[in-house]
């Protein structure tokens, strides 16, 4: 019992099969409980009104005289409900036929092809011919913010995109304007769409009513590979799932985490993911031929395989002995990544690694705490943290002898002669700045979206991320090309999948002890309590207010 007395569950029956579910769970969602699916449009379970608009829902309950939306009906002790009865299955026919009415017959060239709930509810329910011979409303295409379009003949008016605006981001921009066939979607007459959050409404939208315009006319869903990643814009670490075609990220959209972002995401994670692997990258293995750096031929960087390359520096590393130096980290880099750089690092004798965090604004989803844009824009400085990296402001700090490392920092600020004091530089990255070409070995390694791996976000959350791209040319993971290199050091083994390099990794760092791969599965885990909070996991800087 509930402390005011009142029951915490309730039992009914629903197609036959009973369920018992927490008390104000809606009939829709009991439903769930036992695989059963009701048809909806205007409901989504992140969205908390519940307006029973589109009528898609109805179900019959014994005992009652008429049908009843199952998104409003509060579930209840002894209630029989039919989710699939002749008498629902009639509505719901009739209800998809009215929608088709004015719909257009644009499948072929509608960008929600093939992911389109009207499309679907009207092949269940039959529905392949109308009988209607007027003329169908035309209505036309609109511009609701600088990257949204609306195709108003598409439209339901299931209002999801108005109440995600209204009851989610509390921006009551949006407005259904006008009523019945001339209904459309409308922004507040003297606003304008402009929200950090305002992607989310294509998200929602069951129908290619609501369309990003760089994704208009670009893939269809049977054209698109997905894959669970996580946002690396900033340390929330938004679950969202990446869609690629031709190996190129067409598409992002957020993939529900209750614990970190529910089911939405901000516009710039959106934009920075899409953005992640466009320009000119490393691919190849490069070496010095020669000793001396920058000579006229002899001391240029030339283009190896891996075996020569990881030879070559397992050798120079190991005539090094440990001669301490410096190290440069990024705090994009993944938490493998990051760990096989610490253990690189500790047998160079070099301590901390330096990293820098670049800023930006802020931007909350008021209904959603946990779910800001943070101003640090880095996915896992919680992690670099982890691993001996020191947070720093200045421009990367190249060693002056000893050795250095540096794991794919852009090196911004550093100037033409970063790295040529030292005794050895080694630098692994997915691009190739100016400074890195001090370098004595560089050594091509995949961005997040070509790997698979984890983050540790804001809160020591350990998430996993899996690939979505090929990575170009010969870049490998870090955390494969590192186990190599160190292998040939004799120390551990050489890991061809990062479930290998996750298990060393949470076998020898405290911050992740008893983590496993399987057990973080895709929603993740909590990292160690005691030791993410001696990392600086509760209230530090890296956590990026």
């Amino acid at each position: 019992m509930a402390e005011n007395g009142a029951k915490a569950t309730v039992t009914l029956t629903v197609d036959g099969v009973e369920v018992t579910v927490p008390s104000g769970t809606r009939v829709i969602e009991a439903a769930e409980h036992v695989g059963v699916v009701v048809p909806r449009y205007c409901y989504h379970p992140g969205i908390p009104t519940r307006p029973a608009q589109c009528r898609m829902c109805l179900v019959e309950v014994e005992g009652r005289p008429k049908l009843e939306p199952s998104c409003t009906l509060q579930a209840a002790d002894d209630m029989v409900v039919n989710t699939a009865s002749d008498t629902a299955r009639t509505a719901r026919q009739s209800v998809i036929e009215f929608l088709l009415v004015n719909h257009p017959l644009d499948c072929p060239i509608c960008d929600a092809a093939g992911q389109c709930m009207l499309q679907d509810y009207a092949y269940v329910t039959n529905q392949l011919e109308s009988r209607v011979d007027e003329p169908k409303r035309i209505m036309g295409r609109d511009r609701i913010s600088d990257d949204i379009l609306y195709f108003a003949d598409r439209c339901v008016i299931c209002t999801r995109c108005v109440r995600f605006m209204r009851d989610v981001a509390e921006d009551d921009s949006l407005i259904v304007a006008q009523r019945g066939d001339k209904a459309y979607i409308d922004t507040f007459p003297g606003r304008e769409l402009d929200n950090p959050f305002q992607g989310n409404i294509v998200d929602v939208c069951p129908v290619g009513a609501l369309v990003h315009e760089d994704f208009v006319f670009k893939a269809r869903s049977w054209d698109m590979d997905a894959a669970a990643s996580v946002c690396p814009g900033c340390p929330t670490g938004c679950n969202v799932t990446i869609d690629t075609k031709e190996n190129q990220i067409v598409r992002v959209k957020p993939r529900h985490n209750a614990a970190v972002n529910s089911w939405w995401m901000c516009d710039y994670g959106r934009k920075h993911l899409v953005m992640t692997n466009r320009g000119v990258r490393a691919e190849l293995p490069l070496i010095r031929a020669g000793d001396d750096r920058g000579g006229d031929g002899g001391g240029e960087l030339r283009p190896v395989d891996w075996a020569t390359a990881l030879d070559w520096v397992a050798e120079k590393i190991d005539a090094l002995g440990a001669p301490g130096g410096s190290a440069v980290v990024s705090p994009d880099a993944s938490n493998e990544n990051l760990f096989y750089v610490r253990t690189l690092l500790d047998r160079l004798g070099v301590g901390d690694a330096d990293f820098r965090v670049p800023q930006g604004e802020t931007a909350e989803l008021p209904t959603v705490p946990t779910l800001k844009l943070r101003a640090d824009r880095a996915a896992n400085a919680i992690g670099a943290g982890f691993f001996g990296g020191r947070r720093v402001d200045g421009p990367p700090n190249g060693s002056a002898g000893g050795a250095l490392v540096v794991l794919d920092d852009e090196l911004e600020g550093a100037g033409d002669d970063f790295g040529a004091s030292a005794d050895f530089f080694l630098y692994l990255g997915t691009r190739l700045p100016g400074a890195a070409r001090n370098a004595d070995a560089v050594l091509p390694i995949a961005t997040f979206a070509e790997m698979d791996g984890t983050f540790t976000n804001f809160e020591g959350r350990v998430q996993r991320f899996h690939q979505a791209l090929r990575p170009p040319g010969l870049a490998r993971p870090g955390w494969m090309v590192l186990s190599r290199v160190l292998a040939r050091l004799g120390d551990g083994e050489a890991v061809d999948d990062v479930r290998g390099a996750f298990e060393r990794m949470a076998a020898q760092a405290p911050a992740l002890a008893g983590l496993t791969w399987d057990g973080i599965g895709l929603k993740g885990a909590p990292a160690a309590g005691a030791a993410a909070e001696a990392a600086g996991v509760a209230g530090s800087a890296g956590a990026g207010a």
